[in-house]
């Protein structure tokens, strides 16, 4: 394989479309085909072959594909990319079941190839400056990571729920920030659009770490919301993914003079910075890390082995909110 890398795009939906705009942005990669059964609803392909299978856009010749397909098919997409020796990026969740998703994992590292899951969220500017300042110390000893994640339904999402496409975000997030596993879960869903899946789940976790956490995810709220707190002894953390913003909330030494409050205050109040840094966009970083893995620069990708363990996190979240206790992983 020459440095420049064949990329092949399946399916040209809502994300597909940012797919197409983004390898075509991305030094080293080299956008060569198309394919989707449904066609070119976003008019991405251009001058470029478009093909209604898999099979037929593996016999133009390309090094690697971008999997942009609905969830439930991610399985039988992947499975064929990985026989015919292609590095894959897929979509999150790496697929719609912990049993699906393993046969993925068993094939490609068969293969000795990549195979990328694309939580998105870790390459957040916001979130890769959090977790650098938290691994300097800067926060101490962390305690508790929050999240919210909100906002109207998308009519796109049919063939899961809400922890599956939006709460992996925030059960990878978590678990890489913190740098451990989750060891046990707890929720509560709400289904409320109709369907047979979830549309709204609060949950709460523990990590191996110790650090407890807490997700609120849901498509029933007429505002948009992508937050994430961190707790920690020296303050609190709060990234906004959706402006990629940082800004720390220090524990201060200011005695609080105002006696009813500080009857019940637990720290004093201190100085709140918002910090500045170069924000790439996540998906540009993303298609960097993929190509960086295939030609074995670093491993910054998800790669197939974390998905899984995301998605094994979110069925014990389902489960849990099924049975009405608490799951141990």
């Amino acid at each position: 394989m020459s440095e420049t890398i064949r990329v092949g795009l399946i399916g040209l939906g809502m994300m597909g479309r940012h797919h197409a705009r983004v390898v075509r942005e991305t030094e080293g990669l080299e956008l060569v085909a198309m394919a989707d059964a449904m066609g070119d609803a976003h008019k991405v392909a251009g001058k470029l072959p478009l093909y209604s299978n898999v099979s037929d856009l593996i016999k133009h010749g390309i090094d690697a594909a971008v999997v942009a397909v609905p969830t439930g098919l991610h399985e039988e997409v992947g499975l064929e990319l990985a026989a015919a020796g292609v590095h894959t990026l897929v979509e999150k969740p790496i697929a719609a079941s912990t049993e699906a998703g393993q046969r993925m994992v068993d094939a490609f590292e068969a293969a000795t190839l990549v195979g990328a899951v694309g939580h998105i969220e870790r390459f957040n500017p916001a979130l890769q400056e959090l977790r650098r300042r938290i691994d300097e110390g800067e926060l101490g000893r962390v305690l508790q990571i929050s999240t919210r994640r909100q906002g109207p339904f998308p009519a796109r999402i049919a063939d899961v729920g809400v922890v599956k496409d939006l709460g992996t975000h925030d059960i990878d997030l978590t678990a890489w920030l913190a740098r451990s596993e989750y060891v046990q879960v707890a929720a509560q869903t709400t289904l409320a659009s109709g369907r047979q899946h979830e549309d709204m789940v609060v949950a709460v976790g523990k990590l191996a770490n110790g650090i407890i956490t807490n997700h609120q995810v849901n498509w029933l709220s007429p505002m948009k919301e992508r937050v994430t707190v961190v707790i920690g002894e020296k303050g609190a953390f709060v990234a906004d993914t959706l402006t990629a913003d940082l800004t720390f909330h220090e524990n201060g030494s200011v005695a609080t003079e105002w006696a009813s409050i500080s009857n019940f205050r637990g720290v004093t109040e201190g100085n709140v910075t918002r910090y500045a840094f170069p924000k790439a966009e996540p998906l540009k970083t993303e298609h960097e890390a993929f190509r960086d893995g295939i030609l074995e620069i670093d491993q910054r990708y998800v790669t197939m082995r974390e998905g899984l363990q995301t998605l094994r996190i979110a069925e014990a979240l389902i489960e849990s909110a099924r049975e009405g206790q608490s799951v141990r992983i």
